[in-house]
């Protein structure tokens, strides 16, 4: 249970992660991501606080806008898309946030770069580090 973790482990685990988080509260403001350093899409502190429109690039935010809205209406539980940057594929999801009575509280962002994963075959098993 999360009551039993300090705000720091929390954060820790989170930046252990493979994949990088944002979350923007129900009033689409930023205020949180995790992964500080060398991330996909590099994000200053100070977006924390800032509406996600002034977060992406003008040709993208009304489709932001858009997922966000069907989020808040309940029409959808997932958004996903995937792109290639360089030469990697990042596969992008967005999901609601609700709280247990289905209220909306905000939308999680993941986004991972998937170019490895998509290599792999066959089967691997525990502690074969070969």
């Amino acid at each position: 249970m999360i009551e039993n973790l300090k705000p720091e482990v929390i954060e820790a685990m989170l930046d252990a992660m493979p994949i990088e988080i944002s979350f923007v509260d129900e009033n689409d403001e930023v205020r949180y991501f995790n992964k500080n350093g060398d991330r996909i899409f590099p994000r200053p502190r100070s977006v924390v606080g800032r509406k996600v429109q002034q977060c992406h690039p003008p040709k993208s935010v009304y489709k932001v806008l858009q997922i966000l809205e069907a989020f808040k209406k309940g029409e959808r539980d997932v958004a996903e898309f995937w792109i290639n940057l360089k030469d990697r594929q990042v596969y992008i999801r967005y999901f609601p946030v609700r709280d247990k009575d289905g209220k909306y509280l905000g939308t999680l962002e993941a986004s991972q770069d998937i170019t490895d994963v998509k290599k792999i075959e066959g089967e691997k098993r525990l502690l074969d580090w070969k």
